[in-house]
């Protein structure tokens, strides 16, 4: 026999990490704060008595460790343990960049 390994497969294996963990997709609203980010994600829920369909967001922090996302970037964000009193979600990728816009430098006659 031989002894297990400490890694990412042979947890898979015993079954430590088979929790599958919600992951969202929204756009960054705030990255003001260190390693942390304000993430908006936007859902349609039916209105209980006409159906129309209406547009609802919900903010979550999550926790960005090299502070790569700016402000207006499309992100996912996965579940995960808290981390502080409100967060408890982590960034996994930056889907898509929003433009960089820069100050406009002014022309001198």
């Amino acid at each position: 026999m031989s002894k297990p390994e400490n890694t990412a497969e042979a947890a898979a294996e015993r079954g430590a990490d088979k929790r599958i963990r919600k992951t969202l997709t929204g756009k960054v609203v705030s990255n003001r704060m260190n390693k942390t980010i304000l993430v908006s994600v936007e859902r349609f829920v039916p209105h209980p008595v006409y159906g129309k369909y209406l547009r609802r967001s919900t903010n979550f922090m999550a926790h960005d460790e090299n502070g790569d996302s700016r402000e207006g970037d499309v992100v996912a964000i996965e579940e995960c343990r808290p981390l502080s009193r409100h967060k408890s979600w982590r960034l996994v990728k930056i889907v898509t960049r929003a433009n960089q816009v820069g100050n406009p430098v002014e022309a001198t006659p």
